[in-house]
């Protein structure tokens, strides 16, 4: 399954990229991620609980960033075995920064594959959550960058 985005963050490039290389700051603009616990350099592992469905996942997953260009683009690569039942969830993610203006573009693109219980769901249901994840990732993110209320006079 491929799934691809694109979304705008009021804020300079670098600093965006600095953020998103950040995994305590990546985590927390992702529902369901906890535990989060750096193994090494660019590697690092983590717990994310999700509801597809009428289901709920819980995963023990690896991210290991493999290619990072600053400030423009970073690759990495995230495996993940689902806890209670049989299946795996590996995928490889790249995102692409540009700057326009004060503004910063994100793209992103994922590869991701998915077997077992899981992968047995149906790609309409899970690209309908993924969707939903974008959607709350993005705001989150937008909401990081957002200028901080000017007082009252």
């Amino acid at each position: 399954m491929k799934f691809s985005g694109e979304l705008t963050v009021k804020a300079p490039r670098a600093d965006v990229y600095k953020a998103v290389r950040d995994a305590r700051f990546f985590a927390s603009c992702v529902e369901g991620v906890s535990e989060l616990a750096e193994i090494g350099p660019d590697h690092y592992a983590a717990v994310f609980e999700t509801k597809v469905a009428y289901m709920k996942f819980k995963f023990k997953v690896s991210v290991e960033v493999v290619r990072s260009e600053a400030p423009r683009e970073i690759e990495a690569k995230v495996e993940g075995a689902p806890l209670g039942i049989v299946g795996r969830l590996t995928a490889t993610a790249v995102t692409r920064l540009t700057e326009a203006g004060g503004e910063t573009g994100i793209a992103y693109e994922v590869e991701a594959a998915l077997t077992g219980r899981l992968g047995s769901l149906g790609q309409p249901v899970l690209r309908a959550k993924a969707r939903d994840m974008e959607r709350q990732f993005a705001a989150r993110l937008a909401a990081a960058f957002a200028a901080p209320p000017t007082p009252a006079p």
